[in-house]
């Protein structure tokens, strides 16, 4: 679970409920002004967007939820260990790890280069897969952005409705003037919520989870064309730790560890001493 989420939803609403409404929920529930917003967002939907492409909203839904299953430092040690197998053994070694891989789309592009593929078909292949994802994601994405653009615009109607039935209703009759109000406040309300809470983080969300997982895939990708390449290992991890935001702790120390298992394998290297420089001196002018 994304514990960031949840506690966002948890605060945010404690923020709304307890604090503003002071746990006072009965006056802020008003059945017109529920179906003017709600139902115009889902008229908003219906009219814009596919139905194929309505269907991905539940579906994206947990998403948010979740917390990524992919570590991108365990992936690049995984990839760094293939490249030792690939460059030891021979890249043919790796079918016999391929049954062990989780990932549909790692699995794919290391079989495409034990099975001999040209490089360039091997990326294309790749690179179309990850425009297919990141397309479905922006599908779903769209849907809640509209749906989030929609909710202040129909309680900006709502209001207008309110007001309306206040203007009509008159001074004389409090009760118009009472129900005129409480739409034209509650419906703006639902707006406001909708966009600055239950819908408008979510979008954000989804484009936080679609970056992570390209930036995965990315890595997966480089990996791959890296290997079939034939790479040092110590290259392969070099090439693969610039798409991380920072240096994390666990990959220095797998940098230290390949260092230190490459001295244990060449131990006349690791004696040859470190070349001197002497400092540079100014010309006099």
């Amino acid at each position: 679970m994304d514990l960031g989420t949840i506690g966002g939803f948890v605060i945010g609403t404690f923020c709304v409920v307890g604090i503003g409404m002071q746990w006072q929920i009965g006056p802020f529930i008003d059945v017109p002004s529920i179906g003017i917003v709600f139902g115009g967002c889902a008229a908003n939907l219906m009219i814009s967007l596919a139905l194929d492409t309505l269907k991905t909203m539940p579906k994206s839904l947990p998403l948010v939820f979740k917390a990524g299953k992919d570590n991108p430092v365990e992936i690049i040690k995984k990839l760094v260990e293939f490249s030792e197998v690939a460059r030891r053994d021979g890249i043919l070694a790796l079918e016999n790890v391929l049954d062990q891989i989780p990932d549909p789309f790692l699995r794919q592009g290391l079989q495409l280069a034990v099975d001999g593929t040209d490089p360039e078909l091997i990326q294309d292949i790749m690179e179309t897969e990850m425009d297919n994802i990141e397309a479905r994601h922006n599908d779903a994405k769209s849907a809640w952005d509209l749906f989030r653009g929609g909710g202040p615009t129909w309680g900006a109607l709502g209001t207008v409705i309110g007001l309306i039935q206040m203007l009509k209703g008159g001074v004389e009759d409090p009760n118009a003037l009472t129900a005129g109000m409480a739409v034209a406040l509650i419906t703006t309300f639902y707006g406001s919520l909708i966009a600055s809470l239950l819908v408008g983080p979510l979008c954000d969300k989804l484009a936080v989870k679609n970056g992570e997982e390209m930036a995965i895939k990315t890595i997966m990708l480089k990996g791959v064309m890296s290997i079939q390449a034939g790479d040092n290992p110590r290259i392969v991890e070099q090439k693969l730790k610039i798409f991380l935001p920072r240096p994390s702790a666990a990959l220095a120390r797998m940098s230290r560890n390949s260092r230190w298992h490459a001295r244990k394998r060449n131990p006349a290297a690791a004696a040859r001493p470190l070349p001197s420089f002497s400092p540079l001196r100014r010309s006099p002018t």
